[in-house]
C-alpha cells in the first residue's frame, strides 16, 4: 500500500528537521534507502562550485557531497516551510530559507532553496535534488560577495 500524504509529509519534515540540526554525515545517511540506489544533485554550473552540477551516486557518492559541502560550507538559521507532497511519484518538494557561509572567506548570504526527495516504499529518500543560489555561493567562495 502507498504511503499516505500525512506519511510522506512527516517523512520529508524529518528529513529537513536532520539537515536543519547538523547531523552526522553518517547519522544523516541514515535517511537514505537502503533498498534503491540513491542519488544526489545540487543544480548549477560546476564552475560555479565543486558540488554543483554533479550527480552523486550511492552511500559512498552521498557521502562524498555531504562531506564536500561540509568542507566548503555551514549554515545557520534553517526554516523549511511549503511542502508539496505527491503520493503518486512519492515526491516532496519543500523551500527552505537559511544562512550560508562559505568557510574559507568567510562570507555569507541569506538564501532559499527548494529540495525535491523521492522516496521509497519505506519512507527513506532515493533521489534528493537541491536549486539554491549558486551565483552567490559563487561570488562568496572568491571573496566578492557584496
Amino acid at each position: 500500500m502507498a504511503p499516505s500524504r500525512k506519511e510522506l509529509q512527516n517523512a520529508a519534515e524529518e528529513f529537513c528537521r536532520g539537515f536543519a540540526s547538523k547531523k552526522s554525515v553518517d547519522e544523516f545517511l541514515e535517511y537514505f534507502s537502503t533498498t534503491y540506489e540513491v542519488s544526489a544533485i545540487e543544480y548549477g554550473e560546476p564552475v560555479l562550485a565543486p558540488f554543483l552540477g554533479k550527480q552523486f551516486v550511492g552511500k559512498a557518492g552521498l557521502k562524498e557531497y555531504f562531506e564536500l559541502i561540509g568542507s566548503l560550507l555551514s549554515y545557520d538559521n534553517v526554516a523549511f516551510s511549503e511542502y508539496v507532497v505527491d503520493c503518486e511519484a512519492l515526491k516532496v518538494s519543500v523551500k527552505g530559507k537559511a544562512k550560508f557561509t562559505w568557510i574559507s572567506s568567510k562570507q555569507s548570504w541569506n538564501e532559499t532553496f527548494t529540495y525535491t526527495l523521492d522516496f521509497d516504499e519505506e519512507m527513506k529518500v532515493v533521489r534528493y535534488q537541491v536549486w539554491a543560489d549558486s551565483g552567490a555561493a559563487y561570488l562568496a567562495r572568491r571573496g566578492e560577495l557584496i
